[in-house]
């Protein structure tokens, strides 16, 4: 009878230490597809598949793959988390990547998951010549220490706190932008004749038309070590922001959406354009109420870079 007692009492330990360690075994693939998953992501070219299946499906593929594998490894499950703790932990120490870049490239992630961006293709066969190329440039001037005080106070009186981490220089560009686009004045030019201000007298006047919004624009983010340039579609001239890559794209979907710009953001997407090198730019026009806004007329037909 003990003897049957003892047997019951084995297979019944057996059951709970499979079972925990199933448990274990799921918790750790859920943690260790997080990083795979994202580091895959970056490698992959873009499908844009509906319902951003093509992510869904990778996620699913890494974590079944990484469960599997696991399961069968599981008596070193504990070492092998602990390396990667370990990791993580060293990436924090010399600021490389570490647990709250993870953390914040899964949250990027899974918030372009829910919120798309949306994408829009440039026709290199339509584009022309920019005119008044000259007279634009010249209007750019950046290196004037009237634009760059004026971008550097609004650099200040913006976003302070969001400026912490590797993002800093964009979070300083939406700054310059949300201070801009808060305080313009749309005034017509001239009757009869083309009027381009320069930057440095829109620092003091802060009006005018689409022109010289795009050039003021340009000017300070340039001031300050952003990378901008000038979109000519139909009668309409405004200013771009360059991000990055996709994965670049994401961090600004997350940054912007939820805590930069959340109540004009209602529409939870970013409107940009990709380079024939695969570079983003994000709209910046004045007719926006965040960056990368609706544009508000295409097709591109000319692209200036200050």
């Amino acid at each position: 009878m003990n003897a049957l007692k003892n047997i019951i009492a084995t297979i019944k330990k057996y059951k709970l230490q499979k079972m925990g360690s199933t448990f274990i075994v799921s918790i750790i693939a859920k943690l260790t597809t997080i990083p795979v998953f994202i580091l895959l992501y970056r490698f992959l070219p873009p499908l844009y598949w509906p319902y951003n299946l093509d992510k869904v499906l990778l996620y699913l593929l890494v974590f079944i793959l990484f469960e599997w594998i696991l399961y069968r490894l599981k008596h070193i499950i504990i070492p092998s988390a602990i390396v990667i703790f370990i990791l993580l932990s060293i990436g924090s120490y010399t600021e490389q990547y570490s647990h709250k870049q993870l953390i914040t490239d899964y949250t990027a992630l899974f918030y372009d998951v829910l919120f798309k961006p949306i994408p829009t293709a440039l026709n290199l066969a339509q584009l022309k010549p920019f005119p008044n190329e000259r007279v634009y440039r010249k209007a750019i001037n950046y290196q004037s220490p009237i634009v760059r005080q004026f971008a550097i106070q609004a650099v200040n009186k913006h976003f302070r706190k969001q400026q912490e981490g590797p993002n800093r220089n964009l979070v300083q560009g939406f700054a310059i932008f949300k201070e801009i686009k808060s305080r313009w004045n749309y005034i017509n030019d001239p009757t009869s004749r083309e009027y381009y201000a320069r930057a440095s007298e829109s620092a003091i006047l802060l009006g005018g038309d689409c022109d010289d919004y795009s050039i003021f624009m340009a000017a300070c983010l340039q001031s300050i070590g952003c990378i901008s340039r000038l979109t000519l579609t139909t009668q309409h001239v405004y200013p771009e922001i360059l991000i990055g890559n996709r994965h670049d794209l994401e961090r600004m979907t997350l940054l912007i959406g939820r805590n930069l710009f959340p109540t004009e953001n209602k529409q939870r997407a970013l409107h940009y354009h990709i380079d024939t090198d695969g570079k983003i730019w994000l709209n910046l026009d004045y007719t926006a109420a965040y960056p990368g806004g609706p544009f508000m007329a295409e097709p591109v037909l000319g692209i200036l870079y200050p």
